[in-house]
């Protein structure tokens, strides 16, 4: 499969055999995604892995739980479309695999500039440094998933999770100078999900008039 074909085929999988694809299969995943680029070469990525059923369960009642707090604040005329998620948030609750990926910020540049520089300007370091962690680890994310997708496996990349981050990094015990930036569900897949709608690069590019 060449890289083109994989990411033109590429699907967001939730439904998986039960079958373990095997930690050695999961490692591999691994170390191609950290072959992405990242910004100064920081690879300020880090992968917390879990095949264990309680581990996950857990997980995902933290997250349900989360979003039962949230609909009691969300407004009935809006009802319908918060439902419309279904099950979103806890897709990955049957995955045999669960990898929470997690980023620091990419601080280099706010450490090196006084305080006499102006507001906006600090601002906006702060803003390209948290950015560059993010990037930089979504750009892993997508070698993973376009690695496992290659080697046979089914992977879904979701943030609806984020909901209960800080709980999440509790029960993974992710330190707290960590973000979590995704939760990816691996395995089998059970499913051959069709190809969704895109937009054309003629409906999304722009080129700047000079």
């Amino acid at each position: 499969m060449t890289v083109e074909e994989a990411m033109k085929t590429r699907r967001s999988v939730r439904r998986f055999r039960i079958d373990h694809p095997g930690r050695e299969r999961i490692e591999s995943l691994i170390e191609l995604a950290v072959t992405a680029p990242s910004a100064s070469n920081k690879q300020p990525w880090r992968f917390f892995a879990t095949d264990n059923r309680q581990t996950i369960e857990r997980m995902a009642e933290a997250v349900q739980e989360a979003v039962d707090r949230i609909v009691q604040h969300i407004d009935s005329s809006y009802m319908d479309a918060f439902r419309a998620y279904g099950d979103y948030f806890v897709r990955f609750k049957t995955a045999p695999v669960v990898i929470v990926v997690a980023y620091r910020e990419i601080v280099v540049l706010s450490n090196l500039v006084d305080s006499d520089l102006e507001k906006e300007d600090l601002e906006q370091i702060r803003m390209m440094e948290f950015n560059s962690g993010l990037t930089s680890t979504s750009l892993a994310i997508e070698n993973l998933l376009l690695s496992a997708h290659s080697s046979g496996l089914g992977a879904s990349c979701m943030t609806g999770p984020l909901v209960a981050a800080n709980t999440i990094k509790s029960i993974l015990a992710i330190p707290d100078s960590w973000n979590i930036a995704a939760v990816i569900a691996v395995g089998y897949p059970d499913e051959e999900p069709q190809p969704t709608g895109r937009k054309s690069a003629e409906v999304v590019l722009r080129w700047a008039n000079s």
